[in-house]
């Protein structure tokens, strides 16, 4: 790397747009949530929007590489591109625009803190999901440019593990996304103590609903339940202190239900549509389904306690990593594969992967239930993927989006070289 930008520079950048610190007002209806141990965050990157719904009630704001291109597109940044791009020095094409949408992350970032006075969550690039050391640095530039304000956003995959962990020893929050289950939540609190981890509750119900299951409503919330409970043992018992977001909530009705989870990441439209009902039920502790009345067959088809709990072997291997970490994420996959967890991490052909990223966030469980029910994938890994390749698609298209603004730049350094020789050329004569 040439040229590391300052952060004067990206402050001075920050400042020519309108920063007007926001005064919340208390939103009455927020504070049985805060009463119930709940702490809110506001799911969005769009300023004018949380602007509308921010109260105090609201401590922090999640984003993640699908939010913040949505801003991007909007033409937010164009300007930006070329402000930075001046800046770089002399570099590859690719690094360019990988750093450019680094300065873009870190610029919003600084943009929703300043304006609403909160901890924001800012994802690493998606490219480096299987990257331990890639994650890291990334992970520590982002955090030093607002380390009172940024938590960093790193996937669960057996590199983001050890990356995080490392992260961890040196003092920096991170939130550790895309889990889908108990027990990768229990393996992340473990092996990488991130501050936060999650379950994507609506994605976790849509898997079923999707796929035409009709008969496991709420299972969204039993496994953020279940979560929640194991995440507060493993607290106890001194492992480390990862606190359970609520993420990806897909209406009022589930909102309700997840009280008193440790945080709750709320969408605009859900926080729209509560402001709107004036006959909300709030109740005062979570309200799951038990699934006592799920069949055996049901349970065996879809492997539905890999799920909601944590089995002896997946325990046994979360306590080896949590007192010792290896460095190669390739230990973490032999070890679990040892213990005989071999749907956490399964080698999967490129036409497999090729399949996950065409389904979307939501697997299509047809081409998945042999091996689901033979326990050689686990539901939550494949919703774990797809959620990677879901995220990597709106990366792409934000890099393409720079690619296409560097393009009349680089047309401009062209003809300023050839102007710049001609010139050269024509003192020499001259002289």
């Amino acid at each position: 790397m040439k040229n590391q930008l300052s952060a004067q520079f990206l402050n001075d950048i920050v400042n020519r747009f309108d920063i007007t610190k926001h005064r919340p007002v208390s939103g009455k209806i927020w504070r049985h949530f805060l009463s119930s141990g709940s702490n809110l965050w506001m799911d969005t990157g769009d300023i004018s929007k949380a602007t509308k719904l921010w109260s105090e009630e609201f401590s922090a704001l999640t984003t993640n590489n699908t939010l913040l291109n949505a801003e991007v597109q909007k033409g937010t940044y164009d300007e930006v591109v070329e402000l930075i791009s001046r800046q770089l020095g002399v570099i590859s094409d690719e690094e360019k625009v990988t750093e450019i949408g680094f300065y873009i992350n870190v610029i919003h970032g600084l943009r929703l803190s300043r304006t609403f006075n909160c901890m924001v969550s800012v994802e690493v690039h998606t490219k480096l999901a299987n990257d331990v050391n890639g994650t890291y640095q990334i992970g520590k530039r982002l955090h030093a440019f607002s380390p009172g304000h940024f938590i960093i956003k790193v996937p669960f995959t057996a590199a983001g593990l050890i990356a995080a962990r490392r992260l961890h020893n040196e003092g920096i929050p991170v939130n550790m996304t895309l889990c889908f289950s108990t027990r990768q939540n229990v393996l992340a609190s473990m092996i990488a103590k991130p501050s936060f981890s999650n379950v994507f509750v609506g994605r976790v119900g849509a898997y079923f609903s999707n796929n035409g299951i009709k008969r496991l409503d709420g299972i969204g919330e039993k496994v953020n339940f279940e979560t929640q409970k194991c995440l507060r043992k493993v607290s106890e018992r001194g492992y480390a202190n990862t606190k359970l977001i609520a993420a990806s909530i897909r209406g009022v009705k589930q909102l309700t239900a997840l009280v008193g989870t440790d945080v709750m990441t709320i969408p605009t439209n859900v926080i729209e549509d509560v402001l709107q009902n004036k006959d909300l039920h709030l109740a005062k502790e979570q309200k799951i389904a038990s699934m006592s009345n799920v069949s055996n067959d049901l349970i065996r088809q879809f492997n539905l306690f890999h799920l909601w709990q944590v089995n002896e072997q997946e325990k046994e291997v979360a306590i080896k990593l949590a007192d010792k970490l290896p460095s190669n994420e390739s230990d973490i996959v032999n070890l679990l594969n040892q213990y005989g967890c071999h749907d956490i991490f399964p080698e999967l052909t490129a036409l497999e992967l090729k399949q996950l990223s065409n389904d979307g966030k939501i697997p299509v469980h047809n081409q998945w239930s042999g091996k689901i029910e033979n326990s050689e994938v686990g539901i939550d890994t494949l919703l774990n993927l797809a959620g990677l390749y879901a995220f990597r698609k709106d990366q792409e298209a934000l890099d393409e989006r720079i690619k296409q603004l560097l393009k009349p730049l680089q047309g401009k350094n062209i003809i300023k070289s050839q102007i710049n020789s001609y010139l050269s050329w024509f003192f020499f004569r001259v002289l």
